[in-house]
């Protein structure tokens, strides 16, 4: 099937329209962090960047979201990986039911149960911990996480899971060595939705860290606005930084990502 040069021009416009319809809204904050703060001639002001991070106490805000995207990302990618691995190639009693009870964890909105959790936690008396704000992400982000995996593992070959066998490889030899390599990335793709996930929590850390202590990087975001509302320049540099790390990751497993996601359409 050909397709015409009319149908290749206006393919290009309708993706170059989409294109400056996701990025407006970057660039609109990206020139409004550089621009001039309030009582300042104007120009470009890269300096917006340390004022926002020493007066917003970004340093600590993000501390405290990367450990808990840490324990996140590590805790659900490896329970993920062995329970999409048993639900995806094993066959045993009560397989359905369970992996319907893992998939409640997507249906059901943490607004529905965080107050209980949070009663519940406090009774262990990790309330303000970071295991408090990383638990309930780590429950939410294992369901998506058996769901994604899998799919990839049931559309792997069973041949490579026979062919581990006869080279007398253990089940989970052939998982570590064998389809974890085959899934890098659907995995990878996982790590990337999780990670983003996690690092722009916002209700769970609002109500597991009451006291403020561990305020992560969107709480230390939602804190800075109602202290500078005015301060356009300064509230959009905050922005830029909280939302820095997730690019950062995103651009440097993109092939990866964009590869997974694409598999993943395919299956």
């Amino acid at each position: 099937m050909r397709v015409s040069r009319a149908e290749t021009t206006m393919n290009y416009v309708l993706l170059l329209g989409f294109a400056a319809f996701a990025l407006a809204p970057v660039i609109t904050i990206l020139v409004t962090a550089v621009s001039a703060p309030l009582g300042e001639s104007g120009g470009i002001h890269l300096g917006n960047f340390a004022r926002a991070w020493t007066i917003g106490g970004f340093g600590r805000t993000l501390g405290n979201s990367a450990v808990v995207a840490v324990i996140v990302v590590t805790t659900a990618t490896a329970l993920s990986i062995l329970a999409g691995y048993a639900f995806g190639t094993m066959h045993f009693r009560g397989a359905t039911v369970l992996f319907y009870l893992f998939l409640l964890g997507m249906m059901i909105p943490a607004e529905a149960t965080i107050i209980p959790l949070f009663f519940d936690l406090r009774t262990l008396g990790l309330t303000d911990t970071y295991l408090a704000i990383a638990l309930p992400q780590v429950a939410q982000s294992i369901a998506f996480g058996t769901f994604w995996l899998r799919a990839q593992f049931r559309a792997l070959p069973v041949s490579l899971i026979e062919a581990a066998a006869l080279d007398g490889a253990g089940p989970l030899r052939a998982l570590v060595q064998i389809l974890v390599p085959a899934s890098r990335p659907a995995i990878v793709t996982m790590v990337v939705l999780v990670f983003m996930w996690t690092w722009n929590e916002f209700l769970i850390a609002l109500i597991m860290a009451p006291g403020g202590r561990l305020r992560t990087a969107p709480l230390g975001l939602a804190n800075f606005q109602g202290q500078y509302t005015a301060e356009t320049a300064l509230l959009a540099a905050g922005a830029v930084i909280v939302a820095l790390p997730t690019v950062i990751l995103f651009l440097l497993l993109q092939r990866h990502f964009i590869r997974g996601m694409l598999e993943g359409v395919a299956k």
